[in-house]
């Protein structure tokens, strides 16, 4: 059994103590660091902007993994890459030139992801998935953290798996939302390579522990 990689999201972190929490995620098991980025226009909430996304490079170890719940992403995905970003994912929904906004971030030199909403069907992306170097399935609807997992992922997970194979692509299958140690096994088993977790890690008694766990499907 494939060992997955783990993304916590510092969307959950403790804001007043945030290099603490890096610190922490530092010395974790986890793999990545996941940074939700919304605006308050293309989801119903609004987080934080490039200055954070840089304050969490300054003490962060470990690649930084952002998600930009944004409209026009293309607008700041270069000054997302000057501020720490390893990876950047930009929304199927908010993109309208998506293979244009995919080349920019990957002319930035690192690497080029899309989410998709859990309305929206995985063969949409049969046109890019050869393109890109990560998938980011939300099992949640974006905008909020804390919410109950979709039942229907596992299914989408599946389907985005055969189509991985389909076009033979090494594209990685991310899940963010409603991540914990209930679903985490089923979900590498259906295809999934990274898992994304907030609540689930930073509201955690132990949270060292608890992305261990997780690490380790237990």
């Amino acid at each position: 059994m494939k060992t997955p990689i783990i993304s916590p999201s510092v969307l959950a972190a403790d804001f007043a103590n945030l290099q603490r929490d890096i610190e922490m995620l530092n010395s974790s098991d986890a793999d990545w660091i996941h940074i939700d980025v919304m605006d308050g226009i293309f989801v119903p909430n609004i987080s934080f902007g490039q200055p954070v996304c840089a304050a969490i490079a300054k003490h962060a170890k470990k690649p930084l993994d952002v998600h930009l719940m944004i409209e026009r992403p293309e607008r700041y995905v270069e000054q997302f890459k000057q501020a720490g970003a390893s990876l950047i994912s930009v929304h199927y929904e908010a993109c309208v030139h998506l293979h244009r906004n995919i080349e920019q971030i990957k002319g930035l030199g690192i690497k080029a992801g899309v989410a998709i909403n859990p309305h929206t069907p995985v063969d949409l992306l049969a046109e890019i998935i050869a393109d890109i170097d990560l998938v980011c399935v939300m099992s949640v609807n974006p905008g909020f953290g804390g919410q109950k997992f979709i039942e229907n992922t596992y299914t989408k997970v599946q389907k985005l798996a055969e189509l991985r194979n389909r076009f033979n692509s090494s594209v990685l299958i991310e899940i963010d939302g409603g991540v914990n140690s209930t679903n985490a096994k089923k979900l590498i088993d259906v295809g999934a390579d990274v898992l994304v977790a907030g609540n689930f890690v930073f509201t955690a008694a132990n949270p060292l522990a608890t992305i261990k766990d997780l690490k380790t499907q237990l």
